[in-house]
């Protein structure tokens, strides 16, 4: 079968090519987001930077002292919810009140005091629903902004209004998640829309998103279900289905912390295999006739296992570069309810053809994986996608 030719590029909005899905709603608020400056109305600034808080008292003053020292012209507020904290977060901020006024930036906050906090798709929604900014810039308290950030993502986001813009990143303690960051910098323009479907996630990253309110409104809410909820998954893969674009400034303009108390610590490694499962068969699989997953180990048997039954029945083999593998000569999946179990051939990957999907882990073979699908002459996003 000849591969389904898709055109990808580092920058799309509307008119592309690509066959979208129906809008899917998250779980929100009664209210949700509301229109801007609802407060005070006729207010408005170019740029809301946009920070739910929670316990952040230890990060807040580098925070705050970056965003006082950014060097874009336009104007600025800056827009927090505090979402239950039960350190002095909320002082914190106030105690920066003046200087921030000083500077030409507004303060709006808000927040509340109940037993437990209502998460982080909830504190953005709100602080989004109080501001009044034209641009979104989403801010996490625990990173610090280099002083160009807002004014180079606003130039890119006012050039292509309906992209997610992120940027580079310098992450610290140095050395944390080196392939992780590694990813984060140095995937293509184009690969920010080819490897939407890995481990990683999104790839323009939560922390440096910047966008048009209008794009925000247009894409819906950020899901509010709360602890062990992926909200940047979920309205990544929801602005990819209302035909948004990607693009990254390269630049490093955030210093990215890593912490064992970060919120992305709580959302499963199952819950995320799961929405990528998902996006990948709406998206990809559903277009694709037949397929190849490229490796016949662990990882490439459970995506087989975890395809609904019209796409496991597309896989027309899988392949490997190891010998033991390939020698069993197929797959037989033993949970199938059908009788004569399923069995699928396991090749050596020079025998398999296109289309294929990845199963190994990018950056951990050495090169040599990338060697493999060199010599094969595959272009990735037509002949291939990775997976993991």
């Amino acid at each position: 079968m000849a591969p389904v030719k898709r055109r990808f590029s580092g920058l799309r909005d509307e008119g592309s090519e690509v066959i979208m899905s129906p809008p899917r709603r998250l779980r929100t608020s009664e209210t949700g987001v509301e229109p801007p400056g609802e407060q005070e109305p006729g207010r408005t600034v170019d740029v809301s930077i946009v920070m739910p808080v929670y316990n952040a008292s230890r990060w807040l003053q580098e925070c705050l002292q970056a965003i006082l020292h950014q060097d874009f012209h336009g104007t600025m507020e800056l827009s927090i919810f505090d979402d239950a904290s039960t350190d002095d977060s909320g002082n914190v901020v106030e105690s920066w009140r003046e200087r921030l006024n000083g500077r030409g930036i507004s303060l709006v906050i808000s927040g509340h005091s109940s037993d437990q906090p209502r998460g982080v798709g909830y504190a953005k929604n709100k602080a989004i629903s109080q501001s009044c900014g034209k641009y979104l810039c989403f801010q996490d308290a625990d990173d610090v902004m280099m002083p160009q950030r807002v004014r180079l993502q606003y130039e890119a986001s006012v050039l292509h209004p309906n992209s997610l813009i992120g940027c580079r990143v310098q992450r610290v303690p140095e050395g944390s998640t080196q392939r992780y960051t590694r990813w984060i910098n140095t995937i293509t323009q184009d690969q920010l829309l080819t490897q939407v479907y890995t481990s990683h996630g999104p790839t323009v990253i939560m922390p440096t998103w910047f966008c048009s309110r209008n794009w925000f409104l247009e894409v819906g809410s950020f899901d509010e279900g709360g602890k062990g909820v992926p909200e940047d998954l979920l309205f990544f893969y929801q602005s990819l289905r209302c035909g948004g674009g990607l693009a990254r400034v390269d630049q490093d303009l955030l210093i990215y912390r890593y912490h064992e108390k970060a919120a992305t610590h709580s959302v499963t490694e199952e819950t995320i295999w799961k929405l990528r499962v998902e996006f990948l068969q709406e998206r990809v699989l559903h277009q694709w006739d037949s397929f190849t997953i490229w490796n016949a180990g662990k990882q490439g048997r459970k995506l087989y296992r975890c395809l609904n039954p019209t796409n496991q029945k597309k896989v027309k083999a899988f392949c490997d570069v190891d010998e033991n593998k390939i020698q069993k000569g197929f797959y037989t999946y033993e949970e199938s309810l059908e009788k004569p179990k399923p069995k699928v051939p396991i090749l050596h990957y020079r025998h398999a053809s296109a289309p294929f999907i990845i199963c190994v882990k990018m950056d951990m073979t050495g090169g040599i994986l990338e060697e493999n699908l060199n010599s094969l002459q595959l272009k990735e996003g037509t002949d291939y996608l990775h997976f993991n």
